[in-house]
Order: structure tokens, then sequence, then C-alpha cells
């Protein structure tokens, strides 16, 4: 695996417990959620799909 960059971030409790809780759903971390969210969020500011991510199984239009 790649060597990982180490950062600290400070982040609202509200939305942590959020993210926390969407993790839980979806059987990640909290920081593998936060990765998988960020590689989904670069991947469509560049038009397409990241090498290394998978596309979101559902869209906001389909109520996921």
């Amino acid at each position: 695996m790649a060597e990982r960059k180490s950062f600290l971030l400070r982040i609202d409790p509200a939305l942590w417990a959020d993210l926390e809780a969407w993790a839980q759903d979806e059987l990640r971390s909290v920081n593998g959620q936060i990765e998988y969210l960020l590689k989904q969020a670069v991947a469509k500011r560049k038009g397409g799909t990241q090498k290394g991510s998978a596309a979101p199984a559902e869209s906001a239009a389909d109520g996921g």
C-alpha cells in the first residue's frame, strides 16, 4: 500500500457524529469514510472516476 499523509482535522462535533453514523452504516471507519468521500469529490471535479475509487452504488436522485 502506498504511504499516506497524516494531518490534523478540526471538525464540528455534529458533523463528526453524522460522519460516524454514516461510516457505521457503510461498515467503514470515520477516516475511511472521509477518504472515500474526498476521492468521490475529486473524481467528480475532474469529470470522471479516479483510479482506485468506486462509483457510488446509489445517486442522490435514487434516494441514496
